[in-house]
C-alpha cells in the first residue's frame, strides 16, 4: 500500500495527477498499434491502488459504464491511494462487438496472467497484467452473461481467500458465488499473484442497462469506503446476503429443442417444483415443461427464446429457510 506514483513501462503518474490515455498492447495485420484506454487517478494522499476493468469480454458492456463514471465523473478531490481505470480490457473484440478476440476466437479471460512469447491473447493479457493489474492492492473485474441471456447482479469470489472474501463482501450484492474460477481468469490469476479480485456479474451482453451500473456504482462506493480511498460514502449491507459454494448451484439445461416462455424473472425466488418455463414446438402441439428442482434464486435466465436440446435456460441458486426468509421480509426483490 506504499504509496507514490503510479508506474508502468513507458510512463508514470505522479500523486495529485490524473491522466486519460491509450497504451498500445498489440498490432493490428497492418501493423498499426491497438491501444487499451487507461485512466489512472493518483491522490495526494497515502492509500491503496484499486483497479477496476470491463470488457474483458468484448461484448459485456454494463462495466464500461461503470468505469468510465467512476473514471472521468466522479470527485477524486479528496482520493487516498490510486484509482486505475481499464473501461474497455478487449479492444479487438469490443470494436468487432464479439465476446473473444477475432485473432483466432481466442478467449482473453482464460489468458491470463499472459505470456510475452506465447500466442497474440497471452502476449496481450501479459502487457495488460503485468502494467496494470499486478500494480494493484484489489480489483474489481466487470462481466454480464454472454448473449443470449441475463444475470442479476452478484459477485463471483474465492472466498476461502480471506482477502477475496473481504472485498466480495465490500461490494454488497446480495448474491456472492463462491469459487477459484477457472484457469487463466483475471480474478484468478490476479488473486493468487497477490491482488485479490472478484467478478461482478450483472445483466446482459450489447447494452447499457442503467439499473445495473447504477447498482454497480453503489458497489464501487461501498468498496472505496471499505479501504479508505474516500471520505464520502459508506460500507454497503444490502439487507440479506447469501454465499453459495460451488455445489449449490445449478444450470438447468433443456431436453427437448424448441421455443422458451419463461415464467419468471432474474433475481425470482421460486419454490421446488414451480414451473419455471415452458418449451414448445412451433405449432405448440407439444409442451414440456421445466420445475424447479429445489427452492432458490433465478440468478441467470435465458433471453433468447430457442434452444436446442442441453442449451441452458436458468442458473438456479438454493436458498435456506434463514436466507429466505430474509429475501421475502426484504421484499422480495434483490438489489438489481
Amino acid at each position: 500500500m506504499a504509496h507514490g506514483a503510479f508506474t508502468f513501462n513507458g510512463g508514470s503518474v505522479a500523486p495529485g495527477e490524473t491522466q486519460h490515455f491509450r497504451y498500445s498492447v498489440s498490432e493490428t495485420y497492418l501493423g498499426d498499434p491497438v491501444r487499451l484506454p487507461v485512466n489512472v487517478v493518483n491522490g495526494e494522499r497515502d492509500g491503496p491502488t484499486v483497479v477496476l476493468t470491463a470488457a474483458t469480454h468484448g461484448d459485456e458492456l454494463n462495466g464500461i459504464e461503470v468505469v468510465r463514471e467512476v473514471a472521468t465523473d466522479w470527485d477524486h478531490t479528496d482520493l487516498r491511494g490510486t484509482l486505475v481505470c481499464l473501461p474497455v480490457v478487449n479492444v479487438p473484440g469490443f470494436i468487432a462487438q464479439q465476446r473473444y478476440l477475432p485473432i483466432y476466437d481466442r478467449d482473453l479471460n482464460r489468458s491470463f496472467p499472459g505470456d510475452p512469447d506465447s500466442t497474440s491473447a497471452k502476449r496481450m493479457a501479459n502487457t495488460i497484467f503485468r502494467n496494470f493489474i499486478e500494480p494493484g492492492d484489489v480489483c474489481l473485474d466487470f462481466h454480464t452473461s454472454t448473449r443470449g441471456r441475463s444475470n442479476m447482479i452478484h459477485v463471483r469470489a474465492d472466498m476461502s481467500d480471506d482477502d477475496v472474501a473481504r472485498l466480495a463482501r465490500a461490494f454488497g450484492s446480495n448474491v456472492i458465488l463462491d469459487s477459484d474460477g477457472p484457469s487463466g481468469t483475471l480474478r484468478r490469476e490476479a488473486s493468487e499473484a497477490g491482488v485479490p479480485t472478484v467478478t461482478v456479474e450483472m445483466g446482459e451482453a450489447h447494452r447499457f442497462q442503467r439499473a445495473f451500473i447504477d447498482r454497480a456504482l453503489d458497489g464501487v462506493v461501498s468498496v472505496l469506503a471499505e479501504y479508505g480511498l474516500r471520505e464520502i460514502g459508506s460500507v454497503r449491507w444490502p439487507g440479506w446476503r447469501t454465499v453459495i459454494e460451488s455445489g449449490e448451484k445449478t444450470w438447468l439445461r433443456a431436453d427437448v429443442g424448441g421455443l422458451v416462455e419463461t415464467h419468471h424473472e432474474q433475481g425470482d425466488l421460486v419454490e421446488e417444483g414451480d414451473t419455471i418455463c415452458t418449451i414448445a414446438n412451433p405449432f405448440k402441439t407439444e409442451r414440456t415443461t421445466v420445475e424447479a428442482p429445489f427452492t432458490g434464486l433465478l440468478v441467470g435466465i435465458l433471453e433468447n427464446p430457442l434452444v436446442y436440446p442441453g442449451n441452458p435456460l436458468c442458473h438456479l441458486v438454493e436458498l435456506d429457510e434463514p436466507t429466505t426468509r430474509a429475501y421475502e421480509q426484504a421484499g422480495g426483490t434483490p438489489q438489481a
